[in-house]
């Protein structure tokens, strides 16, 4: 099976009142972590690269990465670049067999927004290639995506029809109060969704797809496993599942997944150092890794988005 857009996907788990996972994707043991887990569980699947990703591993190694993908579980996949932040990029992704491309335009002016925006659009809507926009300023640090908190906005709702008919993209992400990388929330604060501001999106863009980011949940047994072995996360609070449900089931079509992923692969591989001081084979600590992110993806298909048997 080829890549696919997400044009499709989104609208079956709009109907269906589920999300579709985008998971980070940065070597080989990631991809194939997720795409088993996926293929195990019959789930469609958004493969997404950030522009660092694309820099450490090359666009060419991860396009073959994804095909090989591709043979291996005949699933419909769709291969997304991640907060592409100039026209650019965009453009380099497109040109080279991305189907989909994120272009946020968050930290420009609302009039800037939409004019960068409309540009990535009409480029990528030539190629048959599906673009995916943001509103409001997520905080937190992941990848080129730095935002202090005090630099963070909630989307206004009363922008976002404006927005979308303006710019014709196909997806919006919106900031309803997660936050990139693993340090979400302050300790002794009770994690909280403006749900309130998603069911008015909701309301001005019916039957459109709402992106969710920073939505990992930094899973408690992975942020312990790393302080064990010698890291120093005692504050990671992330997304609790639950939300991330209830997200779901209304019109959130899209979850991006990154550090989960991360902490998987890095407290397994700090553990099995810790057990096994002596291995130097890189098969036998990226094995176990690679395990760890399958694991985890299937949770969050099964459990967290609800896609598992929707491919």
């Amino acid at each position: 099976m080829p890549l696919v857009n997400t044009k499709e996907m989104f609208q079956k788990a709009y109907a269906g009142g589920y999300a579709i996972g985008a998971f980070n994707v940065n070597n080989m043991e990631i991809v194939q972590g997720i795409t088993e887990a996926a293929k195990e569980l019959n789930a469609p699947l958004i493969l997404q690269v950030s522009s660092g990703a694309r820099k450490y591993a090359s666009h060419t190694y991860l396009m073959k990465l994804v095909e090989a993908a591709l043979q291996e579980t005949d699933l419909p996949i769709a291969l997304h670049l991640d907060h592409g932040d100039t026209f650019e990029l965009c453009k380099s992704c497109i040109d080279g067999g991305f189907t989909s491309v994120m272009i946020d335009g968050s930290h420009h002016s609302f009039e800037d927004n939409v004019a960068l925006t409309r540009k990535v659009v009409d480029y990528a809507h030539e190629r048959g290639v599906v673009v995916e926009a943001e509103l409001g300023r997520l905080a937190g640090i992941e990848d080129a995506v730095n935002v202090k908190a005090e630099d963070a906005s909630y989307t206004n709702p009363d922008q976002v029809y404006d927005f979308v008919t303006r710019t014709n993209c196909d997806s919006l992400a919106i900031a309803i109060g997660t936050s990139h990388g693993a340090y979400k929330f302050k300790p002794g604060t009770k994690p909280q969704l403006r749900f309130d501001i998603l069911e008015e999106v909701e309301k001005r863009l019916p039957n459109f797809p709402i992106v969710l980011h920073g939505a990992s949940s930094v899973v408690p047994e992975f942020v312990e496993m790393i302080n064990r072995f010698g890291g120093n996360m005692p504050d990671a609070i992330g997304v609790p599942e639950e939300m991330l449900r209830q997200a779901a089931r209304m019109a959130v079509c899209k979850i991006n997944i990154d550090s989960d992923l991360r902490l998987a692969m890095t407290a397994t591989v700090r553990k099995h150092f810790a057990e096994n001081p002596g291995h130097f084979d890189p098969r036998q600590y990226l094995g176990p890794a690679r395990v760890a992110i399958k694991e985890m993806v299937a949770h969050k298909i099964k459990d967290v988005l609800g896609c598992d048997g929707k491919a």
